[in-house]
């Protein structure tokens, strides 16, 4: 073995022996015990980290970005790695930066640190924490460890020996990571910056997804950068399969120590059948990254049903409609749902989509949306003008009346309550109670849970019929959710990244069928066929 192998192994040992002997968990049922460096904490961050030399004899790797699932182990490792690059690193005048995206998750790693400090005289003797600052004092070296947050650092110029990031996904800039490792390393022989962190939400500018795409592509040789260590439990949305116990075990190094299967097995079954549940777990335990915070529709499934419908076919059925009314300034819809006449049958989907012309060439031009595409494919109705005309919304709602049984629609109140009248007034001006309604559908959790929540099933059980709608699907996938204190979810309009009209107008429709009991006698047994 050569001299400086057998050094670079003494050099990670002797963070090991700091960290196995001076430091303890600050928490859980191990709380006060000797901290035990992992099989995977060892073997993959702390040995090749700490033991790799250059042809200086200083370290080779200068950057590690882990990413692994939640519940492994990264806040207690991450403090001990901060006490030890604070007090025997052998740095003059260490500057330690633990940073976090906010306040709360950078006192989480302070927390462990401050606990570790004050449960080992030996530090306690030579470590002094100001709990108000979030601040760790070595005195004798002139250093300390500092805690910082997206929300509070103020200053360029600091010259940190080491940099500890927790959970980048959820920094909402890359400003923090510029002010502490851009050119920050020139009065530092051997800076060590490791970033440590859970998969987040799909963005491709965020400074997350840069760092796990260049981690990637170093680890696959892609890119040959010898000062960056990627360590990467990271399961494949494409080839893995959520269920396999062996990928659990694969993509959560600290199963059997931290956690046990049954755990795992515990959350799965779980989530499974609870859409924003399952994104979490994709999330937090495979590290499998999300399009939202609270994605709803499983795409694949509702891909699988894109099966023709055929208006004509269902001239004279029974059916419900929906309208989304929210702006006259974009998208707009009119979504109308065929219960099945048969147990078996299928839920079919008809849907009218509204946009003003001069919004169509502005979103395809400027936000890339492929409205110009779908209005000359016949998805999308160009109104003239910038806003909305609802005189062609009225169009074909009162078709809709000839051609099938339309029993009723239900709307959202906010800007719909001159339509809603001009409705009743054409299709039951008498006001009959057992003639078509107009009715409200307040648009939150408590009425709209159980319409989505059929829906899904609906969906991933095959048993809904849409055709394929481009627009229905850009807007399905954009969908996300809300949750109340009860479980009970509603779309979520200011946190999707796009629109979700269609989907919208689709739930409110889905929920005036469910609670009319889908089909019933057809009004044509009443009135006649009246023609378009």
């Amino acid at each position: 073995m050569s001299s400086s192998r057998t050094d670079g192994l003494a050099r990670a040992d002797r963070v090991r022996r700091f960290i196995e002997s001076l430091c303890s968990y600050s928490k859980g049922e191990c709380a006060g015990q000797p901290f035990h460096l992992l099989p995977w904490q060892w073997e993959e961050i702390i040995a090749p980290l700490f033991g790799t030399l250059d042809a200086d004899g200083l370290r080779q790797y200068r950057t590690c970005y882990c990413e692994v699932p939640k519940k492994n182990g990264k806040t207690e490792l991450c403090a001990a790695l901060g006490l030890y690059m604070l007090t025997n690193d052998g740095e003059k005048g260490p500057e330690v930066y633990v940073a976090a995206s906010d306040r709360e998750q950078a006192g989480l790693t302070y927390q462990a640190a401050s606990a570790m400090v004050r449960q080992h005289p030996t530090l306690e003797k030579n470590l002094k924490c100001l709990d108000s600052r979030k601040r760790i004092i070595y005195q004798r070296k002139n250093g300390f460890l500092q805690v910082l947050s997206s929300e509070s650092y103020t200053k360029h110029g600091l010259s940190p020996s080491c940099v500890i990031i927790d959970e980048i996904h959820a920094h909402p800039t890359d400003d923090l990571w510029n002010v502490l490792t851009a050119g920050t390393d020139y009065a530092r022989r051997q800076q060590v910056v490791l970033v440590i962190t859970t998969a987040g939400v799909y963005d491709k500018n965020s400074i997350w997804w840069k760092l796990r795409t260049r981690a990637q592509q170093v680890k696959a040789g892609i890119i040959q950068d010898p000062r960056w260590l990627p360590v990467l439990y990271l399961a494949d949305p494409e080839t893995d399969d959520p269920a396999d116990e062996a990928l659990w075990a694969r993509v959560n190094p600290s199963l059997g120590h931290i956690f046990t299967l049954d755990k795992i097995r515990q959350d799965y079954q779980e989530a499974k059948n609870d859409p924003v549940d399952f994104q979490n777990f994709l999330r937090f335990r495979l590290n499998i990254p999300i399009k939202s915070l609270t994605r709803w529709m499983p795409m694949a499934e509702w891909d699988a049903c894109a099966g023709p419908v055929d208006a004509a076919a269902l001239a004279g059925r029974t059916c419900y409609g929906g309208l989304d009314l929210s702006s006259k300034l974009d998208l707009t819809a009119f979504a109308l749902v065929f219960p099945p006449e048969e147990e078996s049958g299928p839920w079919d989907v008809l849907l009218h989509c509204y946009c003003p012309s001069d919004s169509i060439t502005k979103r395809s031009r400027v936000d890339k949306v492929n409205y110009d595409i779908w209005r000359q494919q016949g998805f999308l109705t160009a109104t003239p003008g910038n806003v909305v005309d609802y005189e062609f919304i009225k169009h074909d709602i009162f078709a809709a009346a000839k051609a099938y049984d339309l029993r009723e629609i239900g709307f959202d109140s906010w800007n719909a309550s001159q339509i809603a009248t001009d409705i009743m007034a054409e299709l039951n001006p008498q006001g009959s109670e057992h003639g078509f309604q107009m009715v409200e559908m307040r648009q939150g959790a408590k009425t709209l849970n159980e319409p989505m929540k059929d829906l899904l099933v609906k969906t991933i059980k095959g048993q809904l019929r849409h055709g394929g709608h481009p627009v229905l699907r850009w807007c399905a996938d954009n969908l996300v959710v809300r949750k109340d204190p009860n479980g009970n979810f509603a779309p979520d309009k200011e946190r999707a990244t796009e629109k979700i009209d269609a989907m919208v107008a689709l739930i409110n429709a889905w929920g005036r069928a469910m609670a009319r009991g889908g089909s019933g006698p057809s009004v044509y047994e009443t009135r006649g066929l009246l023609t378009v």
